[in-house]
């Protein structure tokens, strides 16, 4: 039952994130002005609009989702016997959520929303992107970790392996970052054409965001392409079939994702692609996450060695 209620929270943290990219993507983050936790100075708002509904509803989802980390970690300390790996990671998943209030709070008290267009807008939300990657990846560590005989990913004498799996991690935060500074280009300055859009990107003219846009395709073809080849490596590094399965999906998913790149390009960027781009995009950094935790608690394969060849005199 914990095991699944652990899976089950990371699911409704999901569906949270993408809730919240839907709140960014319809303009409705100033749904309840510059107030938190109250909404436009109200506990419940009367005569709501509709971005106050969304943001609002946003809100509530949040405090559920808060409440359940704070319920699966309280059981995984009475669950899970000390010294057990859930514990630290469903820590680690109350600190980040609560930093994901936090930031969230700040963005809406600073009124970092809606039309705002400025620089300080760009670093809050790169700020957010991190930390919800962070988020759902201690999420899907305290799911996976969840068992009783759960193994212990290990970070003394793994070579190679932990080098490349922590620079795979830092290319995909950089590429979150990037296609989250995208994603609010996009919904500040729609283009009318895929042309228009492209000859907006190059324009010296062009709003900072929107020239900004085009460091995130190139961005995501360079740090995939090192994703997409670690995966490789480090599966065939590792004796486990289940490193080798996640590896798999990791390669299936990074090219889903490359191809729901150009579909919402070509689409311009419609609200629900935005959304299944960023889910994608969130299962790429929680498949990168449980491969390096099941790699890291693998043992490596031998490699074979032929020995010389004894002749006698």
């Amino acid at each position: 039952m914990l095991r699944r209620f652990a899976w089950g929270t990371l699911v409704l943290n999901l569906g949270v994130i993408l809730w919240g990219a839907f709140v960014r993507a319809t303009g409705s983050g100033a749904g309840c002005g510059s107030h938190w936790p109250t909404c436009n100075g109200e506990v419940v708002p009367r005569a709501p609009s509709v971005e106050t509904m969304i943001e609002l509803t946003h809100r509530l989802t949040s405090g559920l989702a808060l409440i359940a980390v704070l319920a699966m970690t309280v059981l995984a300390f009475r669950g899970r016997p000390k010294g057990h790996p859930m514990r630290p990671a469903a820590v680690a998943s109350l600190v980040f959520i609560l930093l994901e209030a936090a930031i969230g709070a700040g963005i809406v008290l600073l009124e970092h929303v809606a039309d705002d267009q400025s620089v300080a807008r760009v670093w809050w939300m790169g700020a957010h992107l991190v930390n919800t990657f962070l988020l759902v990846g201690a999420l899907g560590l305290t799911a996976w970790l969840s068992p009783e005989d759960a193994r212990r990913p290990k970070l003394a004498g793994q070579g190679a392996a932990l080098g490349v799996v922590v620079a795979a991690l830092f290319a995909i935060l950089a590429v979150g970052v990037t296609g989250a500074v995208t994603a609010l280009g996009d919904t500040l300055f729609p283009s009318a054409s895929v042309s228009e859009g492209i000859a907006e990107d190059f324009s010296a003219t062009a709003h900072f965001l929107v020239r900004l846009r085009i460091w995130h395709p190139i961005a995501a073809a360079l740090s995939g392409a090192f994703v997409v080849g670690a995966a490789v490596w480090v599966a065939l590094r590792r004796r486990s079939p289940e490193t080798k399965r996640i590896a798999l999906f990791v390669v299936g998913l990074f090219l889903a994702q490359l191809a729901g790149g150009f579909l919402n390009l070509a689409l311009l960027a419609p609200v629900w692609m935005q959304l299944v781009h960023l889910l994608m995009a969130d299962l790429l950094w929680l498949s990168i996450v449980l491969l390096g935790a099941s790699a890291l608690a693998s043992p490596e394969t031998p490699v074979a060695r032929v020995e010389p060849a004894l002749t006698s005199a």
